[in-house]
């Protein structure tokens, strides 16, 4: 595919998914803004930081840059946040006239550095990406905040810690992808509750027996291989057999106890 069609088919994916995560969730409503609402839009657009001394003009996530080989944030001057290279914006579907930051695209960059708390100003993104790169540290605590973010994509870079509990309270998330970094210790149960249509969480340090509740998932893909996972497949796994079409277990510590179901 040409670069040219690659890039609209990226934008009309983005404005798909970003008026499909709105539509799950309430946006602003008719009337005009007042001055509060528009202090907070321009928030969420500029990526501006605040501390105790006020408003610095400074780019929180530029700042948290280390590294840019490819000078990828060189675009990354002024107000106008819509120019910048690997931000995508697009019209707010209940208000058109609004123009937010929707999306970040960032794949690919060999960009080292981690991810401020600042992020979670962006409230209207239904879009992350950030695979391939060099960033490490923690998922931010704010990602909370981001009530429409429809996909997750931090596969591939050097983030560490526990699992990224912020991701479970996340409403409007369908396709997570935590695979290669350097994740450890358990993965929440609850994980295998949310209505996520694409799991990918293998090349991690994850370990854990897989839990009995995996059957509510109502994953098409699953992939959990190169961790350290005990037990046996729960029987539960039947349930799946409606949505699962891939799931992918290579590598692990399962014992070869496979349930009738998953033959069924």
């Amino acid at each position: 595919m040409k670069s040219g069609t690659l890039q609209l088919f990226s934008l009309f994916l983005l404005v798909f998914l970003f008026a499909a995560a709105v539509s799950r969730a309430d946006g602003f409503s008719g009337r005009g803004l007042n001055e509060a609402e528009k202090l907070s839009i321009r928030q969420r657009q500029l990526l501006y930081y605040r501390d105790e001394f006020g408003d610095r003009g400074e780019k929180a996530w530029k700042k948290a840059i280390v590294s840019d080989p490819l000078n990828v944030t060189g675009s990354w001057v002024g107000s106008n946040v819509c120019n910048y290279k690997g931000v995508y914006c697009a019209p707010l579907p209940s208000n058109k006239s609004l123009i937010v930051v929707a999306g970040i695209d960032l794949n690919h960059d060999d960009i080292a550095g981690f991810l401020p708390e600042e992020l979670g100003l962006l409230t209207d993104l239904a879009l992350f990406h950030v695979n391939s790169n060099r960033f490490c540290g923690t998922i931010p605590h704010r990602f909370d905040r981001l009530r429409l973010l429809f996909e997750l994509d931090l596969s591939n870079n050097r983030f560490a810690g526990k699992f990224p509990d912020v991701v479970l309270r996340l409403p409007s998330l369908r396709f997570l992808d935590l695979r290669f970094n350097e994740f450890e210790g358990t993965v929440p149960s609850e994980l295998f509750d949310k209505n996520l249509d694409a799991i990918f969480i293998n090349s991690n340090r994850f370990r854990f027996n897989i839990p009995n509740n995996i059957g509510n998932s109502p994953v098409s893909v699953i992939v959990l291989a190169n961790n350290q996972f005990g037990g046996c497949l729960p029987a539960s796994i039947g349930n799946m057999s409606k949505t699962l079409n891939e799931i992918i277990l290579m590598n692990n510590g399962l014992k070869s106890c496979v349930p009738k179901e998953f033959d069924s």
